[in-house]
C-alpha cells in the first residue's frame, strides 16, 4: 500500500497549557530539539508521505511556518560554515506542505472535512497532534503494515489497550473477529465514543492514528451534528460499517499523550533519550 497524503488536524486551543499557548501552540512544544509536530511530519516521511495537510485555526500560522524555508537564514548559516545546522533546515524541502483553517471548533471530523478538496490519495492518513508513540515502529507505520494483511482495506485505526476505568475518555471499539495472521489486527462490527465502564464493549481505545478512504469525506456532512453540535469521525466510520471493512490494529510500543502537562512531562522523558 502506498500512501501519499496526510491531514494533522492541529486547530485545537490547547486550553490545558495556558497561559503558554496563548503565545506558543501546544504543537510547537518541545520534545528534545523538535517541537511535537516535528515529531508527527517526521512518523509520515518515514513511510514515504511528502503531502502533509495543516488543518489550523487563526493564530496558529507559526506551525507550517516551522517547516517553510528561510532563505535569509539559509545564506547566513552558508555563510557561516554552520552546514550542519543548514541540513537540518532543508529537510522538508522536498515536502509538499498545505494550510486549512477551522474556523469553528465542531469536532474532529468537521476539521478533516476541511482538507477533503485537497485529498485526492486513496487512503489518506491521519495523525492528531495529542499521540506519539515509542517503539521501533510509529503508530503510522504499524497501520500501514497491518492493512497489508486486509484485502479489502477500507479503514484501519490505531488501537491500545486501556484500563477499563477510562474508557469515558476513549473511543472504545466492538471486536467482530482477531486476523489469523495477526492478533493485534481486529475486524471491527462497532465502535462507541466514551462509553461508562460497565457499558464499555471492550477495552480497546482508539488513539490518534487512521487510515481512512476517500468516502468517508462523502459521509462526513451527513452525520447528524449531536453531541454538543460537533461532527465525529467516529461517527462516520460507523455509519460506513457493512459497507467497507473496518480494522483496528493494538499498536505496540508505548503510546504517549501530549494532551495534558503531566503526558507531556512524559513524552519529553521517553523522547528525549531514544
Amino acid at each position: 500500500m502506498r500512501i501519499t497524503q496526510a491531514i494533522l488536524p492541529v486547530a485545537g486551543l490547547g486550553t490545558r497549557f495556558l497561559p503558554w499557548t496563548k503565545v506558543v501552540p501546544k504543537e510547537l512544544l518541545p520534545i528534545g530539539n523538535e517541537p511535537i509536530i516535528a515529531h508527527l511530519v517526521n512518523e509520515c516521511l518515514a513511510v514515504g508521505i511528502t503531502e502533509i495537510c495543516f488543518v489550523i485555526n487563526r493564530g496558529k500560522e507559526s506551525i507550517p511556518q516551522y517547516f517553510y524555508s528561510n532563505p535569509q537564514l539559509e545564506a547566513e548559516l552558508k555563510k557561516r560554515g554552520k552546514l550542519h545546522h543548514l541540513e537540518e533546515l532543508k529537510r522538508y524541502d522536498e515536502v509538499d506542505f498545505h494550510t486549512v483553517y477551522q474556523e469553528e471548533q465542531l469536532g474532529d471530523g468537521h476539521a478533516i472535512l476541511q482538507a477533503a478538496d485537497w485529498v485526492k490519495s486513496e487512503p489518506v492518513a491521519i495523525l492528531f497532534g495529542d499521540d506519539l508513540f515509542s517503539g521501533a515502529d510509529p503508530g503510522l507505520a504499524q497501520l500501514i503494515k497491518a492493512a497489508s494483511l486486509v484485502e479489502n482495506h477500507g479503514a484501519i485505526m490505531a488501537l491500545e489497550n486501556i484500563p477499563r476505568e477510562a474508557t469515558e475518555r476513549y473511543g472504545i471499539v466492538e471486536v467482530e473477529s482477531v486476523h489469523p495472521k495477526d492478533a493485534r489486527l481486529k475486524k471491527l462490527k462497532g465502535m462507541v465514543e466514551k462509553p461508562l465502564p460497565s457499558e464499555a464493549p471492550s477495552t480497546l481505545g482508539i488513539v490518534g492514528r487512521y487510515l481512512i478512504p476517500r468516502s468517508t469525506f462523502a459521509v462526513l456532512p451527513t452525520i447528524a451534528a449531536s453531541h454538543g453540535g460537533e461532527i465525529r469521525l467516529i461517527d462516520a466510520l460507523t455509519a460506513q460499517l457493512g459497507t467497507i471493512p473496518i480494522h483496528g490494529y493494538e499498536c505496540e510500543g508505548k503510546r504517549l499523550d501530549t494532551g495534558t502537562p503531566k503526558g507531556y512531562a512524559e513524552a519529553v522523558r521517553v523522547l528525549s533519550h531514544t
